[in-house]
């Protein structure tokens, strides 16, 4: 019974075991069918998934940037000053323009199976699951191409559809482009930290550089940035941290072969010595940039400028700005106790108008002086920087630099409303007389205000605006606001146009336009402008350019001022240059150059506040502007000043600027043909009588009673005087002269006291003339120490014409034989003076004819016309 028991229990076991696997097996396949199912759900779910997706995913071919890349302003050399861009400072650059080491360096640390996988790497993949399933984390897997996608194509976010995406993409991608393609693509695209992005933005940024000099060094720490670009980014300031990353990227370089160990330990050594630059030095020439970037906006738009890529050739010598920099601050720093705080400085090429420099003040990030204004584009008042102008306009109306101009305390009308204007000199000495030439040479201020109201101040406004002085339009506005101090600096300028319009004096009177672009490139490297020299407008004749050049550049002609030794004589080179210094001393100011180089200088404080003391030609702005024409003119071809043939030299008086004569001291000047100077009416012989000294009247010199002695007689007709009032010139004149004790200063005005002062005198014929033609010119002179009122002539005592003002003369036609000319003069007091010559027409003077009882009388005159005086 127990063996049935146990037979039968066997078989319930064996039945239900067989019953219970059949049952599993049901279970596993109905798994198995879900599975597959699920499967085949999955696979045509993903691509139905993929299908919908494609239709609204961006095209592959966007992955090619055309914009956002910044403009890059270069120097004229190629060194780059700046990037202007919008929030990603951006520069494309072709793979062959890239380092090798950089190319290997991204490959090995980013996805060292790039060149040999389809978009993605399998082991990079099961990195991706592992990461999804056990930690939960969507990471890992992203090769160069799908790195390329999310950043160009997809938002950021961190979610399976967008791993969908990127998977479409990546393969789309894969299959339009080449490897070296996406690589290029790769590394024009990738956050590089900061603002940089793409890895020639990045050499340009960290290095000052371009991606195709990047060393091992270089290549690795760049290389390693855009994993996480804000932490290993150089500028954090935990050099660490890139360093690190760095030695990682070249273990890898070795562990793939690219490196060997003994490469990789050089390397590593030189990481902590890489230089990196400093942000400052991201913004080289910040007040130029400025200039040029507003000038770009005014032509391409702002847009364009930020995101087109356009690459801007300037002026700018960078070397030259580094160091006029440096100058600006140098000099500014030794002189900071007199309260003069800040400078600014430009340098132009005259004979281009190309901006060359531009220090718009001495440090531009001084927040304590706002070191960004730019005070080379400030209005500023220019001191008598601006007297060339007055000067220049005063040679078009036909003075000259030997025209004279007493330098006597002077009072001048102030305008309507206004009190009387009394200019005085900046030391406080009045010369008397001053030549043009030394007036302007040692920047005199009442010749100048005297010169400006004899010239007018509208045809000084002109000359300025046509000098490119844009403030100074010769508008009514201006005119009411500048009067006389107009030339003493009233009207304010720029310095940088004044500069320029300096450039006209040493390029034969021709204003150039100033120039900061030389060229403009898009980015596919079509030119879109560029800017030849050109010749420049005439404004002034080249002769009055050279005479103002000439003047300005004449040290012997300042030295009376400046001495002959001060920091405005360039040794061996002629450089006209001009100081100036506003009468509150708020503004000081050197401008000159050759034709090699034109340099302007400003100092002040940006506050308006005075300067303690400045000496003008020794220190504030002098030093820096010698400095920085040494430093301009080292690097240029030497071109000298050449005097027009329109100029000729001639001899003058040294006191009168008239003809030299009589053998007083006199100098050389040069005058534009036709405007030499003639007979002096300044500095004179006068005769005297012996007796009294006073002046010898005419009888008296016929005589040959009198003595010659040298006087001055200066005088000046006031053009600021209305009718009927006084000449105050003379004024001024007549009051100076009272303080001189020379006596060549105070000549006599009466006459000797004799019974004829007047007298007349035959010019010609002369007394016994022979054998004159029978017709002929009669002319005498009449001179009384009152005013002549008539003269007569007679010929054979027959009056043939009466006169009653200059000049004296009158064609006679005479019959052969003796004839007796007589002149009789009146002068307004009814003195009366006679006298008589004997002459002969085609006869001796005292010929006697035969005797001829048969001949017949006859008239010896000719009657002729008596036309009115």
């Amino acid at each position: 019974m127990a063996r049935w028991k146990r037979v039968k229990r066997y078989r319930y076991n064996q039945g239900f075991s067989k019953y219970r696997n059949k049952i599993k097996s049901t279970k596993l396949l109905t798994v198995a069918k879900l599975i597959f199912i699920g499967v085949v759900l999955g696979v045509v779910g993903f691509f139905v998934i993929v299908t919908v997706l494609s239709f609204t995913l961006p095209p592959p071919d966007q992955i090619i940037r055309r914009e956002g890349f910044s403009t890059k302003i270069l120097d004229r050399n190629g060194e780059v000053l700046y990037d202007i861009f919008t929030d990603q400072k951006r520069t494309k650059v072709a793979l062959e323009n890239v380092s090798d080491w950089a190319k290997k360096a991204t490959i090995s640390i980013e996805d060292k199976n790039f060149y040999s996988h389809q978009g993605f790497d399998p082991t990079g993949y099961v990195r991706a699951v592992f990461n999804i399933i056990f930690r939960g984390k969507l990471q890992g897997g992203s090769t160069l191409t799908q790195q390329l996608v999310k950043n160009v194509l997809l938002s950021p976010e961190r979610t399976v559809l967008r791993k969908i995406k990127e998977f479409i993409l990546t393969i789309q991608v894969e299959q339009r482009y080449s490897k070296d393609e996406i690589l290029e693509l790769y590394l024009n695209e990738m956050p590089y930290g900061g603002t940089a992005f793409g890895i020639e933005a990045a050499a340009e940024t960290y290095y000052g550089n371009s991606a195709k000099d990047l060393s091992l060094a270089q290549s690795v720490i760049l290389a390693g940035l855009p994993q996480r670009p804000s932490y290993y980014s150089p500028y954090t300031g935990d050099s660490s941290a890139y360093i690190g990353r760095a030695e990682s990227v070249l273990r890898r370089l070795r562990e793939d072969g690219y490196i060997t160990l003994e490469q990789e330990e050089e390397a590593k050594s030189q990481l902590g010595t890489v230089e990196i630059k400093s942000r400052d030095a991201l913004f080289r020439a910040p007040h130029f940039v400025q200039y040029v970037q507003r000038e770009m906006e005014n032509r391409y738009g702002e847009s364009v400028i930020e995101s087109g890529g356009l690459k801007v050739t300037t002026t700018l010598d960078l070397d030259l700005q580094e160091a006029a920099q440096k100058i600006v601050a140098e000099e500014i720093n030794k002189v900071e106790s007199l309260n003069i705080t800040n400078g600014a400085a430009v340098v132009t090429n005259p004979q281009t108008g190309e901006i060359l420099a531009m220090v718009g003040s001495k440090d531009f990030n001084a927040k304590d002086y706002d070191g960004q204004v730019n005070v080379a584009m400030s209005l500023r008042q220019p001191g008598s920087a601006i007297k060339p102008v007055t000067y220049v306009t005063a040679l078009k109306k036909g003075y000259t630099a030997s025209t004279l101009i007493m330098d006597v305390p002077t009072t001048f009308p102030g305008g309507v409303g206004q009190s009387d204007y009394n200019p005085v000199n900046y030391d406080g000495k009045y010369r008397g007389p001053v030549q043009l030439r030394y007036a302007l040479a040692n920047s005199i201020n009442l010749p100048a205000v005297k010169m400006l109201a004899l010239v007018g101040i509208q045809d000084v406004l002109e000359t300025a605006y046509d000098l490119g002085l844009s403030t100074l339009e010769p508008t009514n506005d201006t005119l009411s606001r500048v009067g006389l101090s107009l030339t003493l600096g009233g009207g304010e300028v720029r310095l940088l146009e004044l500069t320029n319009a300096y450039n006209a004096f040493v390029n034969t009177g021709r204003r150039t336009d100033l120039v900061a672009i030389l060229k403009v490139e898009d980015i596919t490297g079509r030119v879109l402008e560029k800017n030849e020299p050109k010749a420049g407008r005439q404004v002034l004749t080249s002769e009055e350019a050279y005479i103002i050049a000439d003047i300005l550049a004449d040290n012997e002609a300042r030295s009376a001022v400046f001495g002959t030794n001060s920091l405005l004589n360039i040794s061996g080179k002629k450089v006209a240059v001009k100081t100036g210094t506003t009468n509150d001393k708020r503004d000081n100011w050197t401008v000159g150059g050759s034709p090699d180089g034109m340099v302007g200088v400003w100092v002040g404080n940006n506050d308006n506040s005075a300067m303690k003391q400045v000496a003008s030609g020794v220190s504030g702005a002098s030093p820096i502007w010698r400095r920085i024409l040494l430093e301009a003119l080292e690097k240029r071809q030497s071109n000298t000043l050449e005097q027009p043939d329109g100029l000729i030299s001639a001899s003058v008086d040294l006191v009168s600027g008239y003809r030299s004569h009589d053998g007083y001291p006199s100098r050389t000047e040069i005058f534009i043909k036709g405007t030499q100077p003639g007979d002096d009416s300044v500095h004179q012989k006068l005769k005297v009588c012996r007796s009294d000294g006073k002046l010898a009247t005419p009888s008296d010199v016929a005589k040959g009673d009198y003595n010659e002695k040298e006087y001055f007689t200066f005088k000046e007709e006031d053009p600021t005087a209305p009718p009927g009032e006084p000449n105050r010139w003379q004024e001024g004149i007549l009051n100076w002269l009272t303080t001189q004790s020379d006596e060549r200063y105070h000549p006599p005005s009466d006459y000797c006291g004799t019974q004829n002062p007047i007298n007349v005198e035959f010019v010609s014929p002369r007394d016994r003339d022979s054998n004159l033609p029978g017709t002929f010119k009669m002319k005498v002179t009449a001179d009384s120490s009152t005013k002549i009122t008539l003269v007569e002539f007679e010929v054979d005592g027959i009056k043939v014409r009466s006169f009653d003002g200059l000049p004296y003369e009158h064609d006679l036609t005479l019959e052969k034989g003796v004839h007796a000319l007589a002149a009789i003069a009146y002068d307004e007091k009814n003195n009366t003076s006679n006298r008589k010559i004997a002459i002969g027409v085609g006869v001796a003077w005292d010929f006697l004819p035969s005797p001829s009882p048969t001949a017949p009388p006859s008239s010896t005159l000719s009657p002729s016309p008596s036309p009115a005086p």
